[in-house]
């Protein structure tokens, strides 16, 4: 029986690495976004089916999980990549973007968890990861909020991991210490690798999600060999 995969947070850059990523590993593929726009070539590309989902709304995330169950029941895998910014000085900020975003970053990920163990361990195993950034290992000026999110989305993975570990549960923090090449102009590369390869970061996610639980780590900083800062 071919294992599976729930992205949630589909589109372009990292997750489309990741969704072809295990559609190479033989991977059955559901990708969840909030937008169809930018997953739906994602989904054509690796033959993945497409859900619409609000990670931050309770309700939408049960829905997806229930289509989920009939579709391809627990999957293997659970990556949560959803993220959202409110940059500026915290004089300055609106308070109810800056709730919003941190329910998208955070609040979002523990509806995800929720609902991924209580199957997982009914299964009794299972992978689930986040995807954090340098802001939840320290924070910067004007970015207050993308800093609670994430500082909040790393405590829980490290919780998660420290509940659910001993209950063959594989829980796995992904520090993303760099930018992301991508098409936008100030993210390409000049041939120096000085900016993360998403489809290095995707193997990095698979490589972790092999790992022998005798030996499973719980976070995994990626850097670029040239990140200065």
């Amino acid at each position: 029986m071919s294992s599976s995969a729930l992205i949630i947070g589909a589109g372009s850059g990292l997750s489309a690495a990741l969704a072809k990523r295990c559609a190479e590993d033989g991977m059955r593929i559901v990708l969840a976004a909030r937008t169809g726009e930018k997953a739906r070539s994602v989904a054509d590309e690796t033959g993945a089916s497409l859900h619409l989902c609000d990670a931050s709304s309770i309700d939408d995330v049960d829905r997806l999980f229930t289509a989920v169950d009939a579709e391809i029941g627990t999957p293997d895998l659970v990556v949560y990549n959803p993220s959202a910014r409110v940059p500026g000085p915290v004089t300055d900020i609106d308070p109810a973007a800056a709730r919003a975003a941190i329910e998208v970053t955070c609040f979002g990920a523990f509806l995800v968890a929720q609902q991924t163990t209580r199957r997982m361990l009914a299964r009794g195993s299972g992978s689930l990861f986040f995807t954090g950034a340098t802001a939840g290992v320290k924070g910067f000026a004007n970015s207050s909020v993308f800093a609670m999110g994430k500082f909040g989305l790393r405590g829980l993975a490290q919780s998660l991991a420290r509940e659910l570990h001993p209950q063959n549960i594989h829980i796995g923090h992904f520090v993303i210490d760099g930018g992301i090449r991508s098409k936008r102009t100030e993210r390409q590369d000049d041939g120096t690798d000085r900016m993360l390869d998403p489809d290095a970061i995707a193997d990095a996610y698979l490589q972790f999600h092999h790992q022998h639980r005798s030996a499973w780590g719980w976070e995994l900083e990626l850097r670029p060999w040239q990140e200065r800062f």
